[in-house]
Order: structure tokens, then C-alpha cells, then sequence
């Protein structure tokens, strides 16, 4: 299913909706359409509009203001776009680099995306010990980059320049 990133009338990404949710609050002059898919459009009795890839709300919503993003398996795993930490291959595991039973916590900066030959291979040890380098290094996503992050590469290669990514993904 599509999703549809939502911005806040201060063009702040606030959250994604399905494609469904972004045509009612387009009809519903909720928001308006900012940047749509080149070729899907919405058809129905009385309405044809393009289908929206990006909409920003008419009017301001507060949110609290959130200094982190949520740390998830999931989220690991789309912050390194599903390619192991360790070869680059698809990953489907999530690996801590320091292991828990020696301390290591579930945090962004801690855990990495691996596939499940390397995750075993690893094992218990850090990566110094098993020989095994990160390619990249893990960061924190600030919670804007965690909600583009969450739309795919697919849909982030058609988002606007000016909805770049803020960190190196």
C-alpha cells in the first residue's frame, strides 16, 4: 500500500497516511496536494485529482516536540535500507554491536542491520573481536528522517530536494 507523507502547514514532516487518508483530507480541504505520483490519479464519480505523494495540512497542528526517534527493530532496519552492516547483502536480522550479555543496549547507536550468516558468525564478540568492520557506522535518525526514512527509496527518490535527508543515510 502507498503511503503519504503528511506536512505540517510549516512544511515540517508530522507523519505518513495511507493513500486512501491523504485523497480525504485533500477533498475534505484539509490539505492540500504539494507534490503528487506523475502517473496515478484518484477517479470517481464526480472527481478526478492526482494521487498525492506528498500534502500539506491548511492548517498548523502542535505536536510535542520529540527529541529522539523511537529506537525499533524495524526502525534498524529501514535506517540501513535492509543491507547488512557487515557484507552489504539483504539484511533480516538486527545485531548489537556490543552484545547484550557484555552490556549493550538496544539503541540506535548500538544496534545494525545484518544478515543472518553474518549476525551468527559475529556471535557474541564486538566486531574487533570477530574481525569483522562495520561498513557504515550506525547513527541516531532525528524523528524526520526516521518518518522519510519509513516511506522506502523508491518514494524518497522522487521527494523534493528541500525534503533531503538531514544525516548521511
Amino acid at each position: 500500500m502507498r503511503e503519504t507523507l503528511v506536512l505540517n502547514a510549516s512544511f515540517e514532516p508530522l507523519s505518513t497516511v495511507t493513500l486512501n487518508r491523504a485523497v480525504v483530507l485533500v477533498l475534505q480541504d484539509k490539505a492540500v496536494v504539494e507534490q503528487a505520483h506523475p502517473e496515478l490519479r484518484m477517479r470517481g464519480a464526480a472527481v478526478d485529482i492526482p494521487a498525492p505523494r506528498v500534502i500539506r495540512l491548511c492548517r498548523y497542528v502542535r505536536v510535542p516536540f520529540r527529541r529522539q526517534a523511537p529506537w525499533s527493530r524495524r526502525g534498524v532496519l529501514v535506517r540501513d535500507r535492509h543491507r547488512c552492516a557487515y557484507c552489504g547483502r539483504r539484511a533480516t536480522t538486527v545485531d548489537h554491536v556490543v552484545p547484550r550479555s557484555h552490556g549493550g543496549q538496544d539503541t540506535w547507536l548500538n544496534t545494525v542491520a545484518s544478515c543472518a550468516e553474518d549476525n551468527h558468525r559475529k556471535a557474541d564478540r564486538t566486531p574487533e573481536q570477530a574481525g569483522m568492520p562495520l561498513l557504515r557506522k550506525p547513527f541516531e535518525p532525528t524523528p524526520a528522517d526516521a518518518m522519510l526514512l519509513a516511506l522506502g527509496a523508491d518514494e524518497l527518490e522522487g521527494l523534493p530536494d528541500w525534503l533531503a535527508l538531514d544525516d548521511a543515510a
